[in-house]
């Protein structure tokens, strides 16, 4: 039961360590206090496994037609849901939203090859031989 809690614990620490530092670099994301904080972190972490996978499965004609450039718009709309849902996180608008969550994308994944350092069963082997294209 140790084993599942620890990541999610790590993943949800990134989530609001990222969400820290693009309250700081973008104008328009304000939160009030920590705890509007921690709670943000957690809600973006349930609304990208819950509600996310539906947008993207109901836009999927949409997404195809772009080249999955409308996952961006997807990604946007999760920060939006989130700052309508807790008190205390703002965002001005989607644009704001848009380039911050790309911004919280990139640098949770730095964050966590850090933190999580990778591990020898997730080598990936590539094959010796054939055609590379």
């Amino acid at each position: 039961m140790l084993d599942n809690v620890t990541p999610f614990l790590l993943h949800w620490a990134i989530t609001a360590l990222s969400l820290w530092v693009a309250s700081h670099l973008f104008s328009g994301i304000k939160f009030a206090d920590t705890s509007s904080l921690i709670v943000s972190a957690l809600l973006l972490g349930f609304a990208n496994a819950i509600v996310r996978p539906l947008l993207i499965v109901l836009t999927l004609p949409l997404t195809f037609v772009t080249f999955g450039l409308f996952l961006l718009v997807i990604n946007a709309l999760m920060i939006l849901l989130v700052s309508a849902l807790v008190r205390g996180f703002t965002v001005s608008g989607f644009w704001t939203a848009f380039f911050a969550s790309m911004f919280i994308a990139v640098l949770s994944f730095v964050i966590g090859a850090f933190a999580l350092g990778g591990s020898p069963a997730q080598v990936i082997h590539l094959p010796h031989r054939g055609t590379w294209l």
